[in-house]
Parts: C-alpha cells; sequence; structure tokens
C-alpha cells in the first residue's frame, strides 16, 4: 500500500504539470517537435477555432465555478465547439444544470455530459488518470498509425474519451490502441468525422 501511495506522488509530481500545458501536451509527450507551433501547424482546426475552443473553456469554468464553487468537479474540453464534460457532480439536478450552463455558452455547438453522479474524487485518482492519458498518447505516438496530436485524449475514472476531427480509419485505429492501454477501463468516442 506504502509503494502505490508512493508510485500515485510521483504521478502526480511528474504529470500533473503536464495537464496544465493540454495544448503542449502532444509536444511535451513526443518530443517531436521544437516548438508548440508545430502542433498548432499540424492541428486540423483553424487558429481562430483553436482560440474559441480555450474562450469556451475558460468561460465554462468560470461559470460553473461561480454557480457551484468546490461542490463539484467538472473538466471542460472543446474541441471544434463540441464540448466534452467529465468529473463529478452530486446529483442528476446539478450535472443537467452544468449541461445547461455550458450550452449556453457562445460558440459551443454540441455539449456531450459524461459527469458521474457522485462523490468527488480525490487528487490521486485524477492524478492516475493523467498518468493513463499520458501512455495512451504516448502508445499513438508509437504506433505511428495518425497524426497523435489529431485526437484529444481525456480520462476520468479511468474511461478514456477520445476527441478529435478524424477520418474513420484514424478512429478505429485509436480506438484500439486506447482499448489495448493498461488501466483502461473503457473507451468513449466523441469524434467528429471528416469522412
Amino acid at each position: 500500500m506504502q509503494n502505490l501511495n508512493l508510485k500515485l506522488l510521483a504521478v502526480v509530481f511528474f504529470l500533473l504539470p503536464l495537464s496544465f500545458l493540454s495544448g503542449c501536451a502532444a509536444v511535451a509527450v513526443t518530443g517531436a517537435a521544437a516548438g508548440s507551433g508545430y502542433a498548432v501547424a499540424e492541428d486540423r482546426r483553424t487558429s481562430g477555432t483553436m482560440m474559441q475552443d480555450e474562450s469556451i473553456e475558460f468561460k465554462s469554468n468560470g461559470r460553473i465555478k461561480d454557480k457551484f464553487g468546490r461542490k463539484v468537479h467538472v473538466e471542460v474540453t472543446s474541441f471544434n465547439g463540441r464540448v466534452l464534460l467529465t468529473g463529478q457532480a452530486a446529483s442528476a439536478k446539478v450535472k443537467n444544470e452544468i449541461g445547461d450552463i455550458v450550452q449556453a455558452v457562445e460558440g459551443v455547438r454540441e455539449v456531450t455530459n459524461e459527469i458521474a453522479v457522485g462523490e468527488i474524487k480525490p487528487l490521486t485518482a485524477r492524478s492516475y488518470d493523467a498518468w493513463i492519458t499520458s501512455k495512451v498518447k504516448a502508445k499513438f505516438v508509437n504506433e505511428g498509425l495518425f497524426q497523435a496530436n489529431h485526437v484529444k485524449v481525456v480520462t476520468e475514472d479511468g474511461v478514456v474519451y477520445l476527441m478529435g476531427m478524424v477520418d474513420r480509419e484514424e478512429a478505429q485505429s485509436a480506438v484500439k490502441i486506447a482499448r489495448s492501454t493498461d488501466d483502461v477501463r473503457k473507451v468513449v468516442e466523441v469524434f467528429e468525422y471528416l469522412d
């Protein structure tokens, strides 16, 4: 048990800074580029859309915090105006309210509300999810079947959500790789298909 706690603590100190750099995470994990300009150049979204996604996340998080404070834990991930909500809320009513709040944010085209009803997970669980995300991303790079930064990976309670603008072949490859990654309980596709 103590060994597991030490491993989780190491994961927190190693991966937590990466989670704050999600826009550059593909570059940080792969080491394939000298700067974040590479990730932007290879993104299928326009720079304006990328900025709008950042704005959607920022505004959504602010509105959720204003309404619920620390009573909920919600991660807002926007990709091309399609928003994924993960985390925990105390009731279905609160979960639905959060979905409505985010849907009202300018630029949001669609909301996938995967917030679980229940107690807020501790930081150690979230850090372990970050570890799973990094393993999936690393496998994307190692397999080389598609441009790794075309697929955004979000993990919550061992469930891996895959987002991005992809063709069906890329989606199938991403799902197969994610499912074969240790500690992944389930894979959920939240893709926007190009074909």
